[in-house]
C-alpha cells in the first residue's frame, strides 16, 4: 500500500496548528481564570470513550467521559439506592456534579469525520463507575441528558462503550466553576398550567420588610414547566439568570443587594409550578 506524503504533511500541520492552539487557548483561560476568582482551569485525565449517534440525522457522536478531582464528589449513593432512583417517575433528584465542554471535530477509524464532547465527573465516582456496570450505564445516561440539555442535542440511547480507547481527539483544559449553582429542589407533581408568555412573572420580596435585609426571596411563575429537570439558574452578586429549556422562559434580572450565593437555595414545587429562591444578603 503506497503513502501520499501530502496528507502526511498536512497532518503534520494540523498538529503543529493544534499545539499552537493549546496554548493560545491555554494562555487564553489563564487569563479568565484571573479576571473570575470562581472559576479555574484544569486539565482532566481520559476515562473512557462513548459511541452514540445524533438523532434524527444518524451522525455519529463520541463522549469523552474523562475525570478530575476538581470536579466535586456527588452525594453518596449505594446500588439498591440507584436501582430505587433509575425506577422512580423523575431520577432528577440525585445530580452528578460534572464539567461539559463545547463540540469538538475530530476523525473515526475509518477516516471519517464525527464530533466529540467532553464532560468531566469526579474521578472518585468514576471509579465506582468503572467498577459496578450498573453505575456506568448511570454515568453514560447522565452525561448524554447533560450533553442534550447544554447543547439542544437528541441523541440515541444505543451506546457503545469502546473497549480499546479512553478518548478521541486530544485532551483539552476546561474551566470549572468553584462555586456551585443552588441546588433546585422539586416537590411532587399535582396539576399542570399552560405557558404564558416568554418572560415569566417574577416578584422580590426583602425578608425583614423593615430594617436591615437579610435575605431575598424571589418567586418564578413558570406555568407549562413539569420538571426541574428543565431548569437551568445562575446566580452572580448581584444578578439571577433563568432559563426555561427547551426556549419556554428566559429571566435576567438585577437584585437590589449584593448577595450570598453559595449559601443560597433554590426549590421548584411543580405542583404550583413556581421557582422560590432564597438568597442571603451581604451588604445594603
Amino acid at each position: 500500500m503506497t503513502t501520499d506524503s501530502s496528507l502526511l504533511n498536512s497532518e503534520l500541520e494540523l498538529q503543529q496548528e493544534e499545539e499552537l492552539y493549546q496554548q493560545l487557548l491555554l494562555q487564553t483561560m489563564g487569563k479568565m481564570q484571573t479576571d473570575n476568582p470562581d472559576s479555574k482551569v484544569i486539565r482532566p485525565l481520559p476515562g473512557m470513550c462513548v459511541k452514540t449517534l445524533s438523532e434524527p440525522s444518524k451522525q455519529k457522536v463520541f463522549i469523552n467521559i474523562c475525570q478530575s478531582n476538581s470536579v466535586p464528589l456527588p452525594p453518596e449513593i449505594s446500588r439498591e439506592e440507584l436501582v430505587q432512583l433509575l425506577q422512580s417517575e423523575d431520577p432528577s433528584g440525585y445530580r452528578v456534579p460534572m464539567s461539559i465542554g463545547e463540540p469538538h471535530t475530530e476523525i473515526d477509524n475509518n477516516s471519517h469525520g464525527c464530533t466529540a464532547y467532553d464532560v468531566v465527573v469526579n474521578q472518585e465516582f468514576f471509579h465506582k463507575c468503572q467498577e459496578d456496570a450498573l453505575f456506568q450505564q448511570f454515568i453514560i445516561l447522565v452525561s448524554l441528558e447533560g450533553l442534550e440539555n447544554k447543547h439542544n442535542l437528541e441523541l440515541s440511547r444505543d451506546w457503545k462503550v469502546l473497549k480499546n480507547r479512553k478518548f478521541l481527539g486530544s485532551v483539552s483544559e476546561q474551566n470549572i466553576r468553584t462555586k456551585s449553582r443552588p441546588v433546585i429542589q422539586e416537590l411532587q407533581p399535582q396539576e399542570n398550567l399552560t405557558e404564558k408568555d416568554k418572560r415569566p412573572e417574577f416578584t422580590l420580596l426583602v425578608e425583614p420588610p423593615a430594617g436591615d435585609p437579610k435575605y431575598l426571596i424571589a418567586e418564578i411563575k413558570l406555568p407549562g414547566v413539569s420538571s426541574s429537570r428543565s431548569l437551568l439558574l445562575d446566580l452572580g452578586e448581584d444578578r439571577l439568570v433563568l432559563t426555561a429549556r427547551p426556549s419556554l422562559f428566559f429571566l435576567d434580572v438585577f437584585l437590589p443587594f449584593t448577595v450570598d450565593q453559595e449559601n443560597s437555595v433554590a426549590q421548584y414545587n411543580s405542583s404550583t409550578q413556581i421557582l422560590k429562591v432564597t438568597v442571603p444578603v451581604v451588604s445594603s
